[in-house]
């Protein structure tokens, strides 16, 4: 009987022949924690009397969700972090360098094949290069980083297929959306999705990336893509030396389910408030004023979403209602961003640049909303609270229709400024 990529990566991080369904220790490639949940893994791993991290260099703590600090409760956590980090000879991302999800991935920690858990939901990222990668809580990747072992009940896998071409003004988010739409916010709990097509063959890694970012927003473990010539291709441009393994599904591999859409019949899509399965197409959202656009996070913040969005607002003005802002997912994006002069035309139209992190998305800073604000944002959440006030609204789209809607102050299809 034939496996999934899903089967197989356990299979051979547990050393034995598994299938779906079976419980499994298994050996782990990478684990991280972030600034809003470090705090918790440090103390677990204390807690459990370790004495040494298994291995200083499958860890990365990245100080994220809140940088700079914008308070002294944090900046103790972050304090805390860094003396951790100093004690066991660790790596750290430090203010600055970016979002988890997204310099993790750059800097060649998670390779095609590999097993990796987070302390952090959108740890399934990854999968866009082949990784089973999930968030865990914080106990539970201190219990990875004392023994370098998790235990698991290997996930069935739903494959979905994407079949068909995206018209112009449609992007990866706006399908990742209406997919999300479709099925649910529990429709995939404790599953994997495995994407394919050819919809996703034809995708940059940065798209792919988006798609990967929102599977557990259908409630999976993980979304993972079969590596190919893109992923390598990024990779190397990454600098990166080592490929991972070059794993897929066999062709008689068992599925839970197998569904398929054609991307060719999706519009531009919106998340309403509160929930990110509550999706609709743009156009019946078109009188909706807002007071905010966000564009950034580990699910839009890369350098393609930051080109999409200059295409529209070069040499436009964003509306003087709407406070715009905008936080590129690293430090390697953002100079990049600066070198094309994308980052100078933003200013020119009226946005606000920050550092590269998560803040505004979680509302922890950098752009908390007032009682009663509208945001339409790229992120990968909109419940009530998210931004940082739960007297507020978050409407979800893709960096497209964020850019457009600042322009207009009310949601907008941005299919009218796409050439």
């Amino acid at each position: 009987m034939g496996k999934t990529v899903v089967e197989k990566i356990f299979s051979a991080h547990s050393n034995r022949d598994v299938k779906a369904g079976e419980v499994v220790v298994a050996n782990i490639d990478f684990c991280f924690g972030q600034d809003g949940t470090s705090m918790l893994v440090i103390d677990a791993f204390r807690n459990l009397g370790a004495k040494k991290v298994f291995d200083k260099d499958k860890f990365r703590m990245v100080i994220d969700h809140s940088a700079p600090s914008p308070s002294i409760g944090v900046s103790e956590v972050h304090k805390k972090m860094r003396n951790f980090a100093k004690e066991h000879a660790l790596k750290i991302f430090d203010i600055g360098c970016g979002v988890c999800h997204q310099v993790i991935p750059e800097a060649g920690l998670v390779m095609p094949g590999g097993l990796v858990v987070g302390a952090d939901s959108h740890t399934c990222t990854y999968g866009a290069l082949g990784v089973f990668s999930t968030g865990m809580g914080s106990t539970d990747v201190a219990v990875a980083l004392a023994t370098g072992k998790n235990w698991f009940k290997v996930p069935e896998t739903i494959k979905i297929i994407l079949k068909g071409k995206a018209e112009k003004g449609v992007y990866s988010k706006d399908v990742i959306l209406y997919v999300i739409g479709k099925l649910g916010a529990d429709y995939a709990t404790y599953k994997a999705v495995e994407f394919s097509g050819e919809y996703i063959t034809s995708l940059s890694m940065d798209a792919r990336f988006t798609i990967a970012n929102m599977v557990i927003e259908m409630g999976a473990k993980a979304g993972l893509m079969e590596p190919d010539e893109k992923t390598y291709g990024w990779l190397k441009a990454q600098g990166l030396k080592g490929k991972g393994k070059n794993i897929k599904s066999d062709k008689n591999a068992t599925y839970l389910e197998v569904l398929e859409f054609d991307v060719s019949k999706i519009t531009p899509q919106i998340a309403r408030p509160h929930t990110v399965d509550n999706v609709t197409p743009v156009n019946k959202l078109k009188k909706t004023k807002i007071d905010q656009a966000f564009l950034g996070t580990c699910t839009n913040g890369r350098l393609e979403d930051l080109v999409i969005a200059h295409s529209i607002l070069k040499n436009r003005k964003i509306n003087e209602n709407v406070k715009m802002i905008i936080a590129p997912a690293s430090k390697d994006i953002f100079q990049k961003a600066i070198e094309k002069g994308i980052i100078s035309e933003f200013v020119k139209s009226g946005a606000c640049v920050v550092t590269p992190g998560c803040g505004p998305c979680v509302g922890t800073h950098n752009g908390v909303l007032s009682n009663g604000e509208i945001c339409i944002s790229t992120a990968n959440r909109n419940f009530k609270g998210r931004m940082g006030n739960p007297d507020a609204f978050i409407y979800l789209g893709s960096p497209a229709t964020v850019a457009a809607s600042a322009l207009e102050g009310k949601i907008t299809d941005p299919r009218k400024y796409v050439g």
